[in-house]
């Protein structure tokens, strides 16, 4: 678990703003309406549930602990004012019920493998009638990352008696393949991989 007091905005390279904007692009073709807080946790259980099946991160997104669950605040960004890196890609409109995402073009699935789409399939289908707060509780359930990085620093008092709402503690995902020898070696391989390409192509 890494706390990190950095708060400039991740760096992307084309083909992974690629991926994200294609992936909201899928979930909000197949969830209507979907508003930007599912969408925040769709992302999120994404990762989660690809490492814990795979090994290897969806979109390998940082997730900081915030009162409502995981957040990768580049994302939340994006969904909560105007779009900058995603706005070839995604639409932001505001109804009664708060902000609704949708795609701004067709989705396409050059980025995507076929377990990759299944996964997602899978989380639609899962989740695809549950609401926001649903969603939170299910991050916040004792076993998940978030609960552990929470509960570790004393966020949880602070989130609930409303003296913040969000915080720069990470979460790190490697901890659900611990002890898993293959899934551990393909986390960190990956991890490995992502920062030379990432360095060769920023």
């Amino acid at each position: 678990m890494t706390h990190n007091q950095n708060n400039s905005i991740h760096q992307y390279t084309p083909d992974q703003i690629d991926k994200i904007g294609d992936t909201v692009i899928y979930l909000s073709d197949k969830i209507k309406p979907l508003y930007k807080t599912k969408l925040l946790k769709l992302l999120y259980f994404l990762d989660e549930f690809s490492v814990k099946k795979h090994g290897i991160p969806f979109l390998n997104l940082d997730y900081e602990v915030w009162q409502a669950g995981p957040v990768c605040s580049d994302i939340y960004q994006e969904v909560n004012e105007a779009p900058n890196m995603l706005a070839d890609y995604i639409e932001l409109t505001n109804d009664s019920n708060g902000t609704k995402v949708s795609g701004r073009k067709p989705f396409c699935d050059d980025e995507f493998s076929k377990n990759e789409i299944e996964l997602m399939d899978y989380l639609i289908s899962t989740f695809k009638y549950s609401g926001a707060q649903e969603l939170v509780d299910f991050t916040h359930r004792t076993t998940s990352p978030w609960y552990k990085v929470a509960h570790q620093y004393g966020l949880i008092e602070l989130f609930e008696s409303k003296r913040a709402n969000t915080s720069n503690y990470r979460l790190d995902l490697g901890e659900l393949v611990a002890g898993d020898p293959i899934k551990e070696k393909l986390y960190n391989d990956f991890q490995e991989y992502y920062k030379t390409v990432k360095s060769l192509k920023l």
